[in-house]
């Protein structure tokens, strides 16, 4: 047996006692000095839920956000896992490669099912290029460390080890070679769901969604090869919070998909490694919260499911209406900063007795003013500068710089002059993403700052003419006569067909 967090370059030695011959002498030490001996003690035995085992399997299994298919049969069998470790470039973010570990070449790996009483046999083979000792620690196995000591295995070899799938739930499996923290940041992690002996329920769609951690030298977003950062994993400040290993993989095109009226059934995971997460689909309450692994009826209906490092839970709802909801970390800066959005696209006709949308809009003018934008404006040189300063900064920073991936910049932008009347609607009514600029997508909601004419003027002035933009001044007149003939309703002012203009 290999020793897990001997790693040598590459190499392992053998310990000097091996860990079983360990064992035996501690468990003979102590029933010669009567430590809680069986008679004095006695434990509940586990005979009566091992069943026998009928022929074997390959292993049931999906790539994210995929599922394996129920399983059909009602007796148990050995479950074979075939399981490859890789260490190779993939990528983060568009443009942003990372040197991912992974089992199987996917983070997660793949999610696997199986059912109560079977017995799982896993062959972990480490590949001969790999630089590093690996293992394998199935939450969901009762043993020792989950089989991580078990499975611990150097590049170029390979390894086998059994577990009973005793308990029915939905766990993590991961690497816990030391230490354990980069192997999980890195990539080794994934879901394995033990079935019930009388299986799930029945659901029209299932979905894995696991978050996790990448703590990179580089900012957010900054691309080109990245490195793993152990300061900020000490610091436990990622740059990157993540679905299913990658920034957008559960967005655009990558929407997952659903029709109203359907049982959604989402297996969730979080590997960490270190922040616990809080689960949420907007406009959905989840109808079955079976957490931290558990299949034990009678948990709490709510919106919101926080779900700790190393922890897994499924969640069930019905959507009613049609429409995109968004899957978030409900840790709001983590989700709009770090990664964690995706989207459900539901299928079906509007329900009015369910959901409006919107059904008016129209001027509030409640009769008053407020002083702080004229105050605040005074900040800086020109009023153009302190409106920035307080009201546009907050996302585009203060700089101009942006967000990657979030907030557009306004730096040296050729999407801020290119159109002048566009840039004045955007501010005028706000904007809802994803846009294009520079060739990077950002998806965000720019809300209605409600500047008066003068305001606009001033603060698009400011931004035209400094920030290292070399656009010209835009006067009040200007910005009159885009108010004439714009009504506002649309949030996506982009030039041609986009909004009302007043007819």
């Amino acid at each position: 047996m290999l020793p897990a967090g001997e790693n040598h370059g590459g190499t392992v030695t053998e310990p000097a006692l091996p860990g079983t011959l360990a064992l035996t002498a501690l468990l003979a030490l102590a029933g010669a000095t009567g430590c809680r001996s069986a008679e004095s003690s006695p434990r509940p035995t586990t005979t009566e839920s091992i069943d026998p085992i009928e022929g074997e399997e390959l292993a049931s299994q999906a790539i994210a956000p995929a599922v394996p298919a129920p399983l059909l049969r009602n007796h148990a069998t050995k479950v074979i896992l075939e399981v490859e470790v890789r260490e190779e470039r993939g990528t983060l973010a568009d443009g942003v490669e990372y040197p991912f570990w992974t089992y199987g070449g996917t983070a997660p790996g793949k999610m696997y099912r199986v059912r109560q009483g079977d017995l799982v046999e896993v062959h972990l083979h480490n590949h001969p290029d790999n630089a590093l000792a690996h293992d394998i620690d199935f939450d969901a196995a009762i043993g020792p460390g989950g089989g991580g000591d078990a499975s611990f295995v150097a590049p170029g070899y390979s390894t086998t080890f059994s577990w009973r799938a005793m308990r029915p739930g939905l766990f993590l499996y991961e690497c816990s070679a030391a230490p354990a923290g980069v192997h999980v940041a890195s990539g080794l992690f994934g879901l394995i769901l033990v079935e019930p002996r009388g299986g799930l329920p029945r659901a029209d769609r299932e979905y894995q969604i696991v978050q996790s951690e990448f703590y990179t030298e580089g900012r957010f977003g900054e691309r080109g090869p990245q490195r793993f950062s152990a300061e900020k994993a000490l610091k436990e400040q990622p740059e990157y919070v993540v679905f299913n290993g990658r920034v957008d993989s559960l967005a655009g095109s990558n929407a997952l998909k659903a029709r109203a009226g359907e049982r959604v059934r989402f297996y969730f995971g979080n590997a960490g490694p270190n922040l616990t997460s809080s689960f949420h689909v907007g406009g959905v309450i989840f109808d079955t919260l079976s957490g931290e692994g558990s299949l034990i009826p009678g948990q709490p209906d709510g919106p919101v499911k926080s779900v700790a490092a190393g922890g897994a839970a499924i969640l069930e709802f019905m959507p009613r209406v049609g429409g995109d909801y968004p899957i978030v970390d409900h840790a709001l800066f983590r989700s709009q900063n770090k990664g964690t959005t995706g989207t459900l696209r539901v299928e079906g006709a509007d329900d009015r007795m369910i959901f409006s949308g919107t059904t008016s809009q129209a001027v509030y003018s409640p009769g008053t003013t407020l002083p702080k934008l004229p105050e605040l404006g005074k900040v800086g040189s020109g009023t153009g500068a302190g409106i920035f300063a307080t009201v546009c900064a907050t996302c585009h920073q203060a700089s101009g710089q942006g967000i990657p991936r979030v907030f557009p910049p306004l730096r040296a932008s050729e999407f801020l002059v290119a159109d002048r009347a566009r840039a004045i609607r955007i501010v005028m009514s706000g904007l809802k993403g994803p846009i294009v600029v520079g060739g990077q997508t950002y998806s965000s909601t720019m809300p209605n700052p409600g500047l008066s004419d003068e305001q606009i003027a001033e603060v698009l002035t400011f931004e035209m003419t400094n920030l290292d933009n070399h656009g010209k001044p835009v006067l009040v007149d200007e910005v009159a006569r885009v108010r004439k003939t714009w009504d506002g309703t649309s949030p996506l002012a982009l030039g041609a067909g986009a909004g009302k203009p007043r007819r």
